[in-house]
């Protein structure tokens, strides 16, 4: 497998990652669990180190299915992904869809990056993931509701804290990244 930085970190990452959008089943009509589990460890021995996952992926279930298949892997041997900032409990932030929950129950999608709403899912993501850090934690969606400089807030919070190795974004145009680097060292979006 080869492997890249990614942009000015030490984070090495193989240059093709486990995505485990599917898995979690949302938007997916379903997932077996046996055979998510069996993918993943079939990409870990293929030389796959990375695994993307996110809490929106099937409301939690997709990070306690990687815990799962990557129980009894050295933690340092792996690189897990994860993001915040897509809420289903709670209506603040911007309303994005309606959805249905692991137990059938209709639910509403918020983008939210609040400050205590990203500390408090990243406390739910390690618990998911049985770790106690996260290699790359991502603000999933820009969410116009919150001041950048709060969300970057945040992050920078978990960075000192050790929870997290590194902090990036997703789908944020040129003006949000912009004004999130003024703010906080970040290596992705």
């Amino acid at each position: 497998m080869k492997f890249r930085t990614l942009g000015s970190s030490e984070l090495k990452l193989p240059v093709i990652t486990f995505g485990a959008w599917a898995i979690g089943g949302w938007m997916w009509g379903g997932t077996d669990e046996k055979a998510s589990i069996e993918a993943i460890k079939a990409s870990i021995d293929a030389g796959v180190t990375a695994i993307d996952t996110a809490p929106i992926y099937g409301m939690g279930y997709s990070e306690e299915l990687v815990a799962k298949a990557t129980e009894g892997i050295p933690r340092d041997h792996l690189q897990l992904l994860t993001k915040c900032g897509m809420r289903w409990t709670g209506d603040k932030g911007t309303y994005l869809a309606d959805a249905v929950d692991s137990k059938g129950q209709p639910v509403k999608i918020y983008k939210y990056a609040g400050k205590e709403s990203i500390i408090e899912e990243c406390n739910d993501s390690l618990r998911r993931l049985k770790t106690d850090y996260i290699d790359l934690y991502q603000i999933h969606w820009y969410d116009p509701t919150t001041p950048i400089d709060e969300s970057m807030e945040a992050l920078n919070r978990l960075l000192e804290q050790g929870k997290i190795r590194y902090a990036g974004v997703c789908n944020y145009d040129d003006q949000q990244l912009e004004a999130a680097l003024k703010k906080t060292a970040l290596i992705s979006n």
